[in-house]
């Protein structure tokens, strides 16, 4: 074994072990988010808000961890809300979206399917952070997703990559550094720079038709870099910079997505767009 080998297993360790003290610890976390207000599969849309709110966590995160600010926020605006938990590896807890894209995005299919069952409702918004903002499109793309979804937004979605601030133009410095990626979490292989994954989504195009857009970016942003490569082209598409909305919030990647009132004052606008409100800075006190 090559020397940066030992080290990058040790490395990686690390890395989910400093995630694990950064996150809530989550303990049965189906259960807390039953009991948290959402995933209430009684809960019946109303005629202000008749579409259920699908939350897609990223990479690393949960269906709890990653929406214990957003999911509430969203209830106490009356949305029935829903979140999954997708990419699991065998042996890993807690830490999902680590399994290859496509296979995700079926399991999205499958979670979307339940949530319309349950609900009676014909189409659901989907809402994602980082991975979670990106994968969905495949789902819409290749699995019928766009017939049964009215919007996506994507807060800090990797829609064409992330190099993490530049990280991953090392990896060809290293022979076999790819492949063990791709072995070990295929997740994560699939959303570097022009991966075959990523190259299959975008072809033809960012968009499908019948699907509003809209992408939240903050320029502080240090893993879906560079935070531009986030914008989608399309017809029917919102890109926003969370800096012009708020020019003093400083919040990056993980943040964003975890507890930014301004980013979940701008998706409940999106989830809303006849009834929304500027985003300002103030939107952090709403």
């Amino acid at each position: 074994m090559l020397p940066w080998k030992r080290l990058l297993r040790p490395l990686t360790a690390l890395l989910l072990s400093a995630a694990a003290i950064t996150l809530p610890a989550t303990a049965a976390h189906a259960d807390t988010a039953t009991h948290s207000g959402w995933n209430d599969y009684s809960c019946k849309p109303s005629a202000a808000h008749p579409r259920p709110v699908v939350l897609v966590h990223g990479t690393l995160g949960n269906s709890v961890d990653n929406w214990l600010g957003l999911a509430p926020y969203l209830e106490a605006r009356g949305y029935c809300v829903f979140s999954l938990d997708y990419g699991q590896l065998p042996g890993v807890p807690v830490f999902y979206g680590l399994g290859p894209i496509d296979q995700s995005a079926a399991q999205l299919a499958s979670f979307v399917d339940q949530v319309r069952s349950a609900t009676g409702a014909a189409k659901v918004d989907l809402v994602g952070h980082s991975q979670g903002g990106m994968m969905p499109r495949y789902y819409l793309k290749f699995l019928g997703g766009a017939a049964k979804v009215n919007a996506l937004v994507g807060i800090a979605p990797d829609n064409h990559g992330a190099t993490i601030s530049g990280l991953t133009n090392l990896l060809p410095y290293f022979p076999g550094a790819t492949d063990l990626v791709k072995a070990t979490t295929p997740g994560l292989a699939d959303q570097i720079p022009g991966s075959a994954f990523l190259t299959k989504l975008n072809a033809g195009g960012d968009t499908v038709p019948g699907v509003h857009y809209t992408v939240i970016a903050t320029q502080y942003d240090e893993v879906a870099t560079p935070w531009r490569s986030q914008y989608l082209s399309g017809s029917d598409v919102r890109n926003v910079l969370l800096q012009d909305l708020c020019p003093l919030d400083l919040s990056e990647h993980v943040l964003v997505g975890l507890s930014d009132r301004i980013v979940f004052h701008e998706v409940a606008n999106s989830l809303d767009p006849a009834h929304a409100s500027t985003t300002t800075c103030a939107s952090a006190l709403s």
